[in-house]
């Protein structure tokens, strides 16, 4: 794995320091902010390849500023660190644009788990650079833009809606279970969820399907889950 390049935006400095000394067993570069508007910021200062950033933050919280980093054209994981452990944080966390999320107290392996799970993503979609423009009935999705447009109207999808379409369309006619879609999309530590899929998915195809309650792209295998439509004319 090539050197990465890692923004950690942390106010208790002493997880700060945790975090980045086993980062830099990764042959990671780190850059910490302690508050909110630093990390801001660093993150639109510049590129990274990943973000580790804390919910409660002095100056700006993490939600908002997800919410900015997501407004920018190059697209930045982010793992989100979290002491609520309610469901709904942890939500509003995805839905805004984060990729993953650690609830605090948290296992040091666990967050390097899911570090690592970040980092290899991105370096199966940087493999994938020749097939950047995916067309499939109608349907555009950009890849490195990270864009979709149907019939040439665009479509605005969360992180996750988007990540769960790609999961789809790099392998149409695959059948996949709710857990394996846990998995693949939201990664290491999200067992018991499947109903986040569900819900997912019915606003995925609430966005890109004509009549929701007959869907043509992403399709119900009744008892086992679902899979892209592989007769649709890529």
């Amino acid at each position: 794995m090539t050197s990465k390049n890692v923004l950690i935006v942390e106010d208790h400095q002493d997880i700060a320091r945790l975090i980045r000394m086993h980062l830099a067993d990764l042959d990671c570069h780190v850059v910490v902010a302690n508050d909110g508007l630093e990390g801001l910021k660093q993150a639109e200062s510049q590129n990274f390849d990943l973000i580790i950033l804390d919910l409660m933050l002095p100056g700006m919280d993490g939600l908002e500023i997800c919410k900015r980093i997501r407004q920018q054209s190059h697209y930045t994981p982010i793992v989100m660190l979290t002491s609520k452990s309610a469901e709904l944080d942890r939500v509003l966390g995805l839905e805004v644009g984060a990729d993953d999320y650690v609830t605090k107290p948290f296992s040091i392996r666990e967050l390097i788990a899911r570090v690592k799970a970040q980092f290899r993503r991105g370096e199966a979609t940087s493999d994938n650079v020749q097939s950047n423009i995916i067309v499939y009935g109608g349907m555009c999705i950009d890849r490195e833009k990270r864009t979709v447009t149907i019939d040439e109207r665009r479509i605005d999808l969360t992180a996750k809606e988007f990540d769960l379409l790609l999961q789809f369309i790099d392998h149409p006619g695959r059948v996949y279970s709710r857990a394996q879609l846990l998995d693949m999309v939201w990664g290491y530590g999200h067992e018991g969820y499947e109903h986040t899929v569900n819900s997912h998915i019915n606003r995925l195809r609430g966005k890109i399907e004509k009549d929701p309650n007959k869907p043509e792209y992403i399709l119900t295998v009744w008892g086992v889950g679902y899979k892209f439509n592989d007769t649709m004319t890529a």
